[in-house]
């Protein structure tokens, strides 16, 4: 009942919307917003993306990026949201090899060219669950250290499933970073995906039931590939 009563808490929380801005690298953000990181569409609402068969589901772009990042393969990197996550669900990271005769700034990311590299996931705690994305500001992952070396887009996904207690439900909140690793290593990312493409609207980890708890849970989307 206690988990119950708290996923009821949360779920009443429908206008704590939040946006990734920044990029962190080894723990040292950006000082301002719309850095590294594509303006979205939602900058003013903070709005999740709830058609996953939108394009809108791969950056929630409004325009062309205008700075990039630098990592070194086997660093964390990661987003931070102006708030916090605020609402319950997992978090996973997407990288996208930008194609060497392509310009970051504009390159789009189309076709079957995200790997996912990171997933914050539940936890399963005695009778419930914990979510450890949640509350965070700060979410991150170690960029593979066989990557290889070149320019990326890096793309994070937080999912929202205070309302998904059916298809279409889940909110998800998106933003896509530019980034360029340096030494990387020989890796091949596998498998890759097309944004949008990846999910369908009914897809168990898309979908949460706060009664009867769901006794297994695993984010949407590929497998994470290490490296």
């Amino acid at each position: 009942m206690k988990f119950l009563a708290l996923v009821l808490a949360a779920s009443g929380v429908a206008e704590a919307h939040y946006r990734f801005s920044k990029v962190v690298v080894n723990g040292v953000a950006e000082t301002k917003e719309w850095g590294a990181v594509r303006q979205t569409k939602s900058y003013q609402g903070n709005q999740g993306v709830t058609d996953i068969n939108s394009v809108d589901l791969r950056c929630h772009q409004m325009r062309p990026g205008t700075a990039t990042a630098t990592v070194v393969a086997g660093e964390k990197m990661g987003f931070v949201a102006n708030a916090a996550v605020t609402h319950f669900g997992p978090v996973s990271f997407y990288m996208a090899r930008v194609p060497d005769s392509a310009n970051i700034n504009n390159w789009d990311g189309a076709g079957n060219v995200w790997a996912k590299v990171g997933v914050i996931d539940a936890v399963r705690t005695g009778g419930g669950w914990e979510w450890p994305a949640y509350n965070k500001q700060i979410v991150d992952f170690t960029v593979p250290k066989s990557i290889p070396s070149g320019k990326y887009l890096v793309r994070v996904e937080s999912i929202a499933l205070h309302q998904a207690q059916s298809a279409g439900g889940a909110q998800i909140y998106v933003s896509c970073a530019q980034v360029e690793v340096t030494g990387g290593g020989s890796g091949t990312p596998s498998p890759l995906v097309s944004i949008p493409g990846a999910y369908r609207s009914n897809d168990p980890g898309l979908i949460w039931l706060y009664h009867p708890v769901k006794t297994s849970y695993t984010a949407p989307g590929p497998k994470v590939w290490q490296g």
